[in-house]
């Protein structure tokens, strides 16, 4: 046998000292987690529990008869061992809720939305408006991602400035509509989760309503709507603000009447969207400026 070297004296392990070492780190084990029989087990399903046996020196972690991982420290189960990973997931964007409609009139344009704040079955506010005048002839109306809408409403309030400073005047209905598009272009690599309606008066003093989508294709239409409600809006709106399918005479409806089925909408809205309610909110826009009106709705 091979001799040891000068100065180096042969040891041997000490098996007291390894089953205490293991002995109180798997009681730890267990006793830090879910009583002495089990552990949970956290993944995307909901709470589990994983059963453990101790042999008086490992900490065995399986399902079955014979489980085939063991413990060795204090630091935690391995997840991929026990097949229940861990899911850690992470979206630049949340759905805050919220619906908002727009039609125009001969000589007004009106635009309302509710003023809930949702995020999931959580229901974060109840007045928080989604409207935001950009002019004294012109209001956008925005739902999604609330962080988005609240970007996207700084950068246009900057450009609103700068051309005002520019030209001496405020930028007129059809520009800001144009801009807004280009605006909204400008990140359809990654873009603004806001659904926008865009309602004002132009230079001839008519409504016009502006509706888009994510990435700034635009038109010009009789009415428009986005967010949450907008499936429960639009066939209400095709038969009564567009006459589709109707035999009777089409009529100018007065700013006055649009406001009462403005409401009678959103009620209608609320019964089937639950992140359409508490309030909402009106805006008649007529050339010598914006009126405002609350309307409550339900708060369930």
């Amino acid at each position: 046998p091979k001799k040891p070297l000068r100065n180096q004296t042969p040891t041997s392990p000490n098996p007291h000292a390894t089953t205490m070492t293991s002995f109180l780190s798997a009681t730890a084990a267990v006793r830090s987690r879910n009583g002495e029989k089990c552990l949970p087990i956290h993944n995307s399903e909901g709470g589990a529990t994983i059963s453990v046996s101790f042999d008086g020196q490992n900490l065995a972690i399986g399902t079955g008869k014979y489980p085939t991982a063991s413990y060795h420290d204090d630091v935690g189960i391995d997840h991929g061992i026990t097949q229940a990973p861990w899911e850690r997931r992470f979206s630049p964007y949340e759905f805050n809720g919220g619906t908002t409609l727009a039609i125009s009139g001969k000589d007004y344009a009106v635009v309302a939305a509710d003023t809930r704040l949702s995020s999931g079955y959580e229901i974060l506010s109840r007045n928080i408006s989604k409207l935001h005048p950009l002019t004294e002839k012109c209001v956008l109306g925005s739902a999604g991602c609330k962080t988005d809408v609240d970007q996207l409403r700084s950068v246009l309030d900057i450009k609103m400035k700068v051309y005002a400073h520019n030209h001496r005047k405020p930028m007129a209905t059809p520009s800001v509509a144009q801009m807004l598009g280009n605006t909204l272009y400008y990140k359809r690599f990654f873009p603004y989760y806001a659904f926008n309606v865009l309602a004002g008066v132009d230079s001839e003093g008519k409504g016009a309503v502006y509706s888009y989508d994510a990435i700034g294709s635009f038109e010009r239409t009789p009415f428009s709507a986005s967010g949450s409600g907008q499936s429960f809006l639009i066939p209400l709106m095709d038969n009564v603000i567009s006459h589709k399918n109707r035999l009777d005479e089409k009529r100018d409806l007065e700013a006055e009447e649009v406001v009462e089925i403005v409401k009678d909408a959103f009620i209608t809205a609320g019964e089937r969207d639950i992140y359409t309610g508490d309030a909402v909110e009106i805006m008649i826009i007529r050339s010598d400026g914006i009126q405002k009106e609350l309307f409550q709705l339900k708060a369930d």
